[in-house]
């Protein structure tokens, strides 16, 4: 049996070219699959063969684990049993028991061909991606060979093969055996059967490698590409950049009358590709990348890595794109996420911001540091600091529970405050706010801190300027204002 195992792993390391090791390791692997089969229970056998004399050995092998990781007791062993055994053994150690070995003759006809084979295609696999690695990342061509419902294998010559995951495809495109075509080369770890040559084409490198193809400079680096984004088969987003300022980088890779791009476009399923200047600068970027929307203004949080950006009302679909698209592809191609809004909102969302911050500093003696912080944290008004619990206030940054007690004591008395003041001055008087009747006591004091103090006060506002200052749908607002002005019609009869 020992020569007989010596020459099957010369003979077939010879044939695949292969190492001897490998086919030492599957006739390994076959001699313990078919020890285990004496034994009922699930078991772990290994099998250790001496390659210079072709002697070999067999063991059952056991773990040593907690209470709560037993699962078996034919390949797991307690602690406490473990150290009757050897004292010195410790949880995750094991335990070896020599056993009869199996004749090898008797499983070359069966379980040892089926393995030897399995290890020598992986260890075939395993060769051809190691000679083809240097081309990973790289478009390479080749030929279908077969088409299954899960992806399709790839013949790139010289007996090499590379399957192309059906999700991997550009959405809408078909193969058939004997088509060619063009993808990039990655390498896949698939379970069990160790790493794989895989190809894509509808990842970003795809079109960079086409666009390297088509574009001279960009293959002799005097055009770089900084950043690829694309959503396949519909629209993709290529920065480039120069390193010799006499060229420039948009005109070399569209081409004469767009022939470069066009081609480009044509192999990937006429996929629209925007080519835009790369800046090192990411508001700069985002503004080259987003067009032909208009921006109005960006704000930055680099803690963050975010980006809020303020378009036009009329530009705030094109700026978003269909289903977010466009707003997508600009995140992935700056690395910065995006908050696109209108800007109009933007600037009513400021200027109330500003009326609650001149009211907190205004009614509870606050420089304009700790009101900020106030209104940044969602207390923007008295109503809701005189509401808060001292614990919440507490929980803020530098706010003690001293410092909680006050503020909420101040907006008490201050609303108190304001409460006396409507009373007792406008009473009885039809300049009044509350002499509106859908004015409540509550409404009153709001509008009060906004600078609304009288009935003519709320009567000369217009339906947008009173929903710019408080919270209220328009419906609502216009017959606030119209029962305001109520009185003027009176005094006009």
């Amino acid at each position: 049996m020992q020569s007989e195992i010596l020459l099957v792993a010369e003979s077939v390391s010879s044939e695949k070219g292969l190492a001897q090791e490998v086919i030492f390791e599957a006739i390994e692997l076959a001699l313990a699959t078919a020890t285990k089969r004496r034994y009922k229970e699930p078991s772990n056998i290994t099998v250790q063969i001496d390659k210079s004399t072709g002697e070999y050995k067999t063991f059952r092998v056991w773990e040593v684990v907690e209470e709560e990781e037993f699962e078996d007791s034919g390949m797991h062993l307690l602690l406490d049993e473990a150290k009757k055994k050897d004292p010195n053994l410790e949880l995750g150690s094991t335990i070896e028991e020599k056993v009869e070995n199996v004749e090898f003759g008797r499983i070359a006809a069966q379980a040892a061909k089926q393995v030897i084979v399995q290890k020598v295609r992986e260890a075939e696999r395993a060769k051809i991606v190691d000679e083809y690695r240097s081309l990973l990342g790289e478009l390479v061509n080749g030929t279908v060979k077969k088409v299954t419902r899960e992806f399709l294998i790839i013949d790139l010559g010289d007996a090499a093969e590379a399957i192309l995951p059906r999700d991997e495809l550009i959405p809408g495109e078909v193969y058939r055996i004997g088509d060619r075509l063009r993808a990039v080369l990655q390498e896949e770890e698939r379970e069990n059967r160790g790493s794989q040559l895989s190809l894509s084409r509808k990842c970003p490198e795809m079109v960079g490698e086409l666009f390297r193809l088509e574009v001279p400079e960009i293959a002799e680096q005097v055009i770089e590409i900084k950043a690829i984004a694309r959503d396949a088969g519909i629209r993709t987003k290529i920065a480039v950049k120069t390193n010799d300022n006499r060229i420039d980088p948009v005109g070399a890779c569209v081409g004469m009358r767009g022939s470069r791009v066009q081609a480009v476009s044509s192999e990937l399923g006429n996929e629209r590709l925007d080519i835009v200047i790369w800046d090192d600068d990411p508001a700069q970027l985002l503004i080259n990348a987003i067009g032909p929307a208009e921006i109005d203004s960006i704000v930055l949080d680099e803690e963050n890595q975010v980006m809020e950006v303020a378009v036009d009302k009329d530009s705030l679909a094109q700026a978003i794109g269909r289903n977010g698209q466009n707003v997508r592809l600009c995140s992935s191609i700056t690395g910065w996420r995006l908050n696109v809004v209108d800007k109009d909102a933007v600037r009513e969302e400021s200027e109330k911001g500003s009326a609650s911050l001149q009211t907190l500093i205004n009614y509870l003696d606050v420089d304009e540091d700790l009101a900020s912080v106030l209104v940044n944290e969602g207390y923007s008004s008295l109503e809701l600091i005189a509401g808060a619990k001292e614990s919440d206030l507490s929980k803020i940054e530098g706010f003690e529970k001293e410092i909680s007690k006050a503020l909420i004591n101040r907006s008490k008395e201050a609303l108190l405050t304001l409460t006396m003041e409507i009373s007792s001055e406008n009473e009885g008087e039809e300049n009044d706010l509350m002499a509106v009747s859908l004015v409540d006591m509550s409404l009153a004091i709001e509008l009060n801190q906004k600078g609304i103090k009288t009935r003519d006060d709320l009567a000369e506002l217009s339906v947008e300027e009173l929903t710019d200052i408080i919270e209220i749908e328009e419906n609502a607002a216009g017959e606030l204002i119209m029962e305001a002005r109520e009185h003027w019609f009176k005094e006009d009869k």
